[in-house]
């Protein structure tokens, strides 16, 4: 019987060659394309492209340890690497060479090693694996963005389940209604009795004839309304059975659909061991990394954005935590330490992603120091912070415990990562540490991604809805409670100054005019150790929200992290408490020590972005405007020099391959001259060879970012680093 092991490099093999046959497939039908103009230079897109195939093929296959695979990947990129560079053109004995190297990858990944045979009669089945064939014959390959599109829509169900809901509810306020019907009728039925007693006694005509009536009018009437409430009576009955029916139903297919996007905790974890073992190579030190929990299961879009932060994680423990073998015995330890990494289920449809080591632990001290120096604390507030406190400042941007930056760690941005990562995902992160004894980090995250509480609230007239994850507390004030401190609004809670801001203000919506004598209401929002309370038009209520992306183009809008649609068909947005924070301190100058946040970004740092792409060009725009910093744009290098003659910038972030003039002659151009050489130059490209790493260092750039790896946090660490 296989072990558990087995059976997930089964596994973990088995989707290595349905992700390989993808790649081979591309690379193939390029490679076709190409030859249909033999010698000729290929267009420079299909180059980049079959280049970007056999790259991912390539990490694929080390990623399972198909050294043979990987090895003629790397041959295949060397071969398109000089077709990138213009060093050579496809010729018909190259292209041939790399066919077959694509039929003996092919081999291999059926079971055979040796080269195919090319015979007349047709190939063998491939035969797999007994614990391959599951996964082979009961699997359909669907594209994730199919399933996330048809996720949605089903997700969308949750708004009928609402509505049905909210029509049970209109149902039983309307059938309610009848009991004070009752209660008028019971008080006036006996006088209609009576006056149908009296008028029979009487032998007047016209006037007996016309009470008569009214009399008949209202027995009839309420008879009439007797059956409108028994009628009604039914349809609650029944209008209930419908909204439980359709909560269950539409219940059951989310929780099913979500299942179709959830994975194990080992679709990710199955990199961490080598990273370990590489990153102890590389600093002289021993560890084990065991990993429990790996069945667990999360959804894809979870596992995807945690991934960094685990891995950053990681990286600080080999590098901070663990001693040297030799320190460690000197220390009564094992020469090798132990890194566990558990993943375990908790209430509520969460799990907790544990990482512990037995290293030296977190010098407290130096992180003191270092949050005094960057200005996030007080010298006098230091000492007076708890161990608990003083350990939540290891998640400011910039915090770090050494003064020495590596290739690994060093910059003290790895924690602000996991954090920011953390709470994007709607979880919570914290630290506990002993030292000469050890480190834990503790994620709380949730299952799925699709829903959760949010508190609903009004600002400049429009509804907005804010994770009730982050809202510590709601409390109305009243105008006299604010108080001016250092020119920024602050109000008292539990004895505590925090800062206020304006939601609307913030929002950049119209600002509603407002009664001076009136309470205002408040909504109190903290992101990990930072607090602020925003003045709101009015409090709503509390629901469950379904967040949904933001679309292209507008996909990453300041202080929005999704969109939610109501009831009525209209849409809300859900807001994003981190940009939240970030831009109310960036448009009061609020003080730091008010909110317990991190150093603000200098909002005089000019950055000039050069960039022949308009969609990368808008996209970095973006990014740096968002992150506080004033950007300006040039389209090639030729107008950058000439901007950069004109005006001053503290930083130039540019792709490298633009007409005219690329990044690489606008880096050199730079250092060449006396008034800009010390100017710092981020390149940001699609090549990601050594040899361009190595023409981008040698022309004078400061960091080198491969579009193939780019994300925004990539990008605001080179930046925050270098002005």
């Amino acid at each position: 019987m296989a072990t558990a092991s087995e059976e997930f490099l089964a596994t973990l093999r088995a989707t290595f060659r349905l992700e390989a046959e993808e790649h081979l497939q591309a690379i193939s039908s390029m490679l076709l394309e190409m030859e249909k103009t033999p010698s000729a230079r290929p267009a420079p897109a299909v180059v980049e492209n079959v280049y970007r195939e056999a790259h991912s093929l390539k990490g694929a296959a080390r990623s399972v340890d198909a050294s043979e695979i990987e090895a003629i990947c790397q041959s295949m990129e060397s071969i398109f690497g000089s077709w990138k560079r213009e060093l050579a053109i496809p010729d018909a004995k190259t292209l041939d060479s790399i066919h077959n190297s694509l039929d003996r990858i092919q081999a291999m990944l059926g079971g055979d090693k040796s080269e195919p045979v090319k015979s007349a009669e047709p190939a063998a089945e491939p035969r797999l694996p007994e614990a391959e064939k599951p996964l082979a014959i009961q699997t359909v390959r669907i594209a994730m963005d199919k399933l996330d599109t048809q996720l949605m829509k089903v997700e969308e169900m949750l708004s009928v389940k609402g509505m049905a809901a909210d029509r049970a509810k209109d149902v039983r306020e309307l059938s309610g209604r009848f009991e004070s019907w009752r209660r008028q009728w019971g008080r006036v039925s006996a006088g209609a009795r009576g006056l149908r007693q009296t008028l029979e006694q009487t032998h007047e005509t016209e006037t007996p004839m016309v009470s008569a009536g009214l009399v008949d009018f209202l027995e009839w009437n309420a008879d009439y309304v007797r059956s409108l409430e028994e009628r009604l009576l039914s349809l609650v009955a029944q209008t209930q059975r419908d909204h439980h029916a359709v909560a269950r139903h539409v219940d059951d297919l989310v929780e099913e659909s979500k299942k179709l996007l959830t994975l194990p905790f080992s679709t990710i974890s199955g990199v961490f061991p080598k990273l370990v073992r590489d990153l102890c190579r590389d600093q002289n030190k021993e560890a084990d990394l065991t990993i429990t929990g790996n069945e667990i299961e999360l959804d894809r879009r979870i596992l995807e954005e945690i991934k960094d932060a685990l891995i950053h994680i990681l990286r600080n423990c080999v590098d901070h935590g663990i001693e040297s073998p030799a320190q460690r015995i000197a220390g009564g330890k094992a020469a090798r330490a132990a890194i566990g990494l558990t993943v375990s289920p908790t209430t509520g449809g969460k799990v907790e992603v544990c990482v512990r080591d037995d290293g030296a632990g977190v010098d407290i001290e130096r992180v003191k120091e270092s949050a005094v120096k960057l200005g996030i604390i007080s010298a006098g507030d230091a000492k007076s912070l708890g161990e608990r406190e003083a350990l939540g400042l290891v998640f400011h941007s910039e915090v770090s415990t050494t003064q020495t930056v590596t290739a690994i760690s060093g910059r003290g941005l790895g924690m602000a990562i996991v954090r920011e990562k953390t709470e994007k995902l709607g979880g919570r992160v914290s630290i506990e540490s002993r030292r000469n004894v050890g480190t834990t980090l503790r994620i709380v995250l949730p299952v799925n991604l699709a829903t959760f509480r949010g508190v609903v609230v009004s600002a400049g007239g429009c509804p907005c809805a804010v994770p009730t994850r982050h809202v510590e507390r709601v409390l109305r004030i009243k105008p006299t409670d604010i108080q001016t401190v250092e020119n920024r609004e602050t109000i008292r809670v539990d004895g505590r100054v925090v800062a206020l801001a304006r939601l609307d203000a913030v929002l950049g919506l119209a600002t509603a005019a407002r009664d001076e004598t009136a309470k205002i209401p408040v909504i109190l929002i903290n992101s990990g150790e930072q607090r602020i309370a925003f003045a709101v038009d009015e409090i709503l209520r509390e629901e469950e929200v379904l967040v949904k992306p933001l679309p292209r183009p507008v996909s990453r809008i300041r202080n929005i992290s999704g969109v939610t649609v109501l009831d009525s068909g209209k849409p809300m947005p859900v807001l994003s408490v981190t940009d939240l924070i970030a831009s109310a301190r960036a448009a009061g100058g609020m003080n730091p020590a008010a909110v317990g946040g991190t150093k603000p970004v200098v909002a005089a740092k000019r950055i000039l972005v050069v960039e022949d792409s308009i969609t990368s060009r808008m996209l970095i725009k973006g990014i740096l405007e968002s992150a506080g910093y004033k950007v300006q744009i040039a389209v090639d290098g030729v107008e950058a020099f000439t901007r950069l003659r004109e005006q001053a910038f503290d930083l130039v972030v540019s792709d490298v391959e633009m007409p005219r003039m690329d990044g690489f002659g606008l880096a050199s151009r730079i250092r060449e001259d006396k008034k800009l050489c010390d100017l710092p130059v981020v390149l940001v490209t699609a090549l990601e060879s050594h040899q361009e790493r190595e023409r981008g260092i040698d022309a004078g750039a400061s960091a080198y970012i491969v579009k193939s790896s780019f994300d925004q946090s990539n990008l605001l660490e080179a930046v925050r680093r270098l002005v």
